[in-house]
């Protein structure tokens, strides 16, 4: 595995997709598998031919051919359904599962989020790999704490202001440009927007509660916007176009760090996150093996990506790194054996 895919796998959500759409999703080689369920032609089967047990809670109706929802209503009694790569077109006929907390409609044909508002007990909802347009229909779901709507054709982030407890937002692999509205979500703890085309982190100054951020794979060029961020753990800024390491004074509690390939020439302003772990450095322009004394505070640091910098050519690379950071267990992919 190329570093390049282990980085930008970490600033996924691990909760949606499967693995292997997962592992290629995120090179962008995410189109040529984009609704597995499609390539061969398949016809939908009719619901009456799949039996459901009135009794079961958690329902898994995982590609079984499934067109249209209908017939649901026996399942009075189901906590979780998963409805992932069917061929559903439309979100329908759910108002009588009132007690559902987690509905799974990923890799389906959905164009649109409706008729959900019957679910107001509903916790986890996943339509990712679908083809909707924008965020709608959500109102309704107060209780809702992890959203996942990745690798759809989004253009915004709206209509979020209802929804107080979600933790967990999942927007990745869309066509957002804006970073938005998100005020109103100060519970939230995960923030993921890879691959989309974002040009600016604004509009997070709301976000008290973020732990983590991912926002690899846009038109970034500026470290800004994050002073409110305090309680921030994990940054994933990888595959932007970032110049220089700042604006990071107030994010302390920072334990990983991914600005790998962007375009810094220098490790700096970044000394006094004594709590860094992993720091991801590779495929810049870091040429001063001075540079490494910014990391000497984080005494917990455990993992330095430096490859494909101009400080690889010198054949001592390995060793000055274990010299100047002597508490590192992993350089680049490789674990250093005592």
């Amino acid at each position: 595995v190329s570093t390049v895919s282990v980085v930008d796998r970490r600033g996924e959500s691990e909760e949606s997709g499967d693995d292997e759409t997962k592992r290629k999703s995120l090179n962008g080689e995410v189109d040529s598998l984009q609704a597995p369920s499609t390539v061969p032609k398949e016809s939908p089967v009719d619901m009456d031919t799949i039996t459901l047990d009135p009794d079961e809670e958690d329902v898994d109706l995982v590609h079984c051919r499934i067109g249209k929802i209908e017939g649901l209503e026996v399942l009075r009694k189901a906590k979780t359904i998963s409805l992932r790569q069917n061929l559903i077109q439309c979100i329908e006929n759910l108002d009588s599962l009132v007690s559902l907390r987690e509905l799974d409609l990923y890799d389906n044909q959905i164009r649109k989020l409706e008729n959900l508002q019957a679910l107001t007990e509903l916790e986890q909802l996943d339509v990712s790999f679908n083809i909707l347009r924008k965020i709608e229909g959500l109102e309704c779901l107060t209780k809702i704490t992890k959203l996942f709507l990745l690798h759809n054709k989004i253009m915004s982030i709206a209509n979020l202001d209802q929804l107080t407890s979600l933790q967990m937002l999942e927007l990745g692999s869309n066509r957002i440009r804006v970073i938005e509205n998100l005020d109103s979500l100060t519970s939230l703890e995960s923030l993921f927007l890879g691959t989309n085309k974002i040009s600016q982190l604004q509009n997070l100054d709301g976000l008290h509660s973020l732990t983590v951020l991912s926002i690899q794979s846009n038109r970034i060029t500026k470290l800004e916007g994050l002073q409110n961020l305090v309680s921030l753990r994990e940054l994933y800024l990888s595959h932007n176009g970032i110049e220089v390491i700042e604006g990071l004074e107030n994010n302390k509690k920072l334990t990983t760090l991914d600005i790998a390939a962007n375009r810094i020439k220098k490790i700096e302003n970044i000394s006094h996150l004594t709590e860094l772990k992993e720091f991801w450095m590779n495929d810049n322009q870091i040429d001063n093996w001075a540079d490494l004394d910014e990391l000497k505070n984080a005494k917990g640091l455990e993992t330095v990506y430096l490859e494909r910098n101009p400080l690889q050519k010198d054949p001592q690379y390995r060793r000055k790194i274990m010299l100047a950071l002597p508490n590192v267990r992993q350089i680049d992919a490789t674990f250093i054996r005592f």
